[in-house]
């Protein structure tokens, strides 16, 4: 099966020697990696106030009748598991990779604009995801961030790997990965149906953005 996954993809180091060779390449490549880094820092002050503002429970008849269980190690068992799969797809196909760089930059710049503007309080029965990896680089917070909800960032990063992938097996296991940590994240009551509705458009528009920065024409006619 993991041959018949990857047998397509073209040789690593060619693929990358041949990206490498054009400026433009290298010039967005930084600017994605530039672009996250300034995004890890500036998460955990912009979640402590988030945390902190007061805001509004929106009604939502699917949490209402559904019970809350702690899946925590199972949604991030398959969020982890996807991040894995569409990096081994996507090493080998280094301008496919450079626009999930930058579709995740912008899928994310997106999320601080809509939690800054949608100002939510945590779901009733909310039981706290605890992410073995974030939790301890990002969130600067002496308490449990539980209001950082539309949209969900979860849901969105794995749907954007599913549009990242190549069509064929590989985006179907991601696809379904969307769908089990939809599911997830409902379950264990840490979002709202509102956040997850919200993910599934966002991640699109944010790969459709991606797209459009790093179009090789558009990317070669903005050089000097």
């Amino acid at each position: 099966m993991p041959i018949a996954l990857f047998s397509t993809a073209p040789p690593l180091r060619q693929a990358w020697h041949q990206a490498w060779r054009h400026p433009a390449f290298r010039r967005l490549l930084a600017g994605a990696l530039g672009g996250l880094l300034l995004l890890a820092a500036l998460i955990p002050r912009f979640f402590a106030w988030v945390q902190q503002r007061p805001g509004v429970r929106p009604p939502d008849a699917v949490l209402l009748h559904l019970p809350a269980y702690d899946v925590s190690g199972l949604t991030f068992a398959v969020i982890y598991a996807a991040i894995v799969l569409g990096l081994a797809v996507l090493l080998p196909r280094p301008r496919q990779l450079l626009r999930a760089l930058w579709g995740y930059l912008l899928l994310h710049g997106l999320r601080l604009v809509t939690l800054a503007l949608v100002p939510w309080e945590a779901p009733p029965h909310l039981i706290v995801l605890h992410d073995p990896v974030v939790d301890r680089l990002f969130y600067a917070s002496a308490t449990s961030i539980t209001k950082d909800l539309f949209f969900s960032g979860h849901t969105a990063t794995v749907l954007l790997l599913a549009l990242a992938a190549p069509p064929g097996r590989v985006r179907k296991v991601l696809l379904l990965g969307t769908a089990l940590v939809a599911s997830l994240v409902l379950v264990q009551h840490a979002h709202y149906s509102w956040d997850v509705l919200g993910a599934l458009l966002a991640a699109p528009l944010a790969w459709r953005l991606a797209g459009y920065v790093t179009n090789p024409a558009r990317s070669e006619a903005a050089q000097p």
